[in-house]
């Protein structure tokens, strides 16, 4: 069954957030995530929210975990701690 990552957040500093996207780019890939959703234009019609949507597609929950948690991602995080504010869900995906 299909897995996502749903992440919202507000970049605080672009230039800092861009080493994180440059590493992490490839690494969702290499753990077969594809990107269905990255940015682009949206509009918050109930409440206040972030003012950015990227949402990966996964073969699996089990694989959509492990990329999250794999040392590569994590150490790309690093870049996100002072350059942005995120929530990240990873949800399973309905059959």
């Amino acid at each position: 069954m299909k897995a996502y990552w749903v992440v919202r957040g507000n970049i605080l500093n672009p230039d800092e957030y861009a080493k994180y996207i440059d590493l992490a780019g490839p690494i969702i890939s290499k753990y077969k995530g594809k990107f269905l959703v990255r940015g682009g234009k949206q509009v918050e019609v109930e409440g206040d929210g972030y003012h950015r949507t990227v949402l990966i597609e996964f073969n699996s929950f089990d694989e959509a975990l492990f990329c999250y948690n794999s040392d590569e991602y994590q150490e790309a995080l690093v870049y996100v701690k002072a350059s942005a504010k995120r929530l990240v869900t990873i949800v399973e995906g309905v059959s």
